[in-house]
């Protein structure tokens, strides 16, 4: 998901810091990067981390300390919060995904159990969650819209990369837009399965195999299974940074 920055000052003095350097790296590898994949996903979810990590960093030199007001600590802390909250949000989200998908692979193997009742569970869940996804992200749009012609400092830049990875991570997660066409019209999946295949995702994959009724492949399911994984550990890891980073900023206090 691209994003636009529309920066026109950066008061905070400590830019010329080689911290501050390594900083405006990390920034434009994240306004940069594109998220296709989970793999792309998890990497931009770790430099992500490495961003936080840098900030405290600056926040904790003493000269950062004395260039920041209440008003901007306030700020730094009511969005670390918030990022937080997206992090548990989307963590929840994957484990209650996690724990049908290990139920669903269960039954599999063992060939015992109601599969049809557990795959329409998976399925119901999903639908709700990518109702809860839909409102997460028009929430961040709605908010990045009434901050986008602020003056953004460093830490507005972090804000706003952070934003548009979560929204690129809610949009991952409920799968690509094609694939209610696809499962609309499956008659067509044979004739453009290389055309659905360059546009789904792991989460695709398995939702189209669930509603098509086709036969379930458990090796997707596998696949899924470790796809969330991967973003529980990155989220995981985030939060750690960004609870290091909150605690960093209360101590100027």
């Amino acid at each position: 998901m691209a994003v636009s920055f529309h920066v026109r000052s950066h008061s905070y003095p400590s830019r010329q810091h080689p911290q501050a350097a390594h900083v405006d790296e990390q920034l434009t590898r994240l306004r940069s990067s594109e998220a296709a994949s989970s793999s792309s996903i998890c990497q931009r979810l770790s430099n992500l981390q490495d961003l936080h990590d840098s900030l405290e960093k600056m926040i904790c030199l003493s000269i950062n300390n004395q260039a920041l007001s209440q008003e901007q600590i306030e700020k730094l802390l009511d969005g670390s919060l918030k990022i937080l909250d997206l992090c548990n949000i989307a963590k929840e989200d994957l484990s209650q995904m996690k724990e049908g998908l290990m139920e669903i692979q269960s039954i599999l193997r063992r060939k015992r159990g109601d599969l049809s009742a557990e795959v329409k569970k998976y399925l119901a869940t999903r639908k709700s969650l990518k109702k809860s996804f839909q409102k997460v992200v028009k929430n961040l749009k709605m908010g990045q819209n009434k901050e986008s012609q602020e003056s953004l400092d460093v830490f507005g830049e972090a804000k706003a990369v952070t934003v548009a990875l979560f929204q690129s991570l809610f949009n991952f997660m409920s799968g690509s837009k094609a694939c209610a066409k696809w499962s609309l019209v499956s008659t067509l999946m044979n004739q453009n399965k290389i055309t659905f295949e360059e546009e789904a995702n792991e989460f695709t994959v398995v939702d189209l195999e669930f509603q098509s009724e086709k036969s379930l492949k458990i090796e997707d399911l596998q696949i899924l299974e470790s796809c969330i994984q991967d973003l529980e550990d990155g989220l995981e890891s985030l939060s750690k940074s960004l609870i290091k980073y909150r605690v960093s900023i209360l101590n100027i206090l």
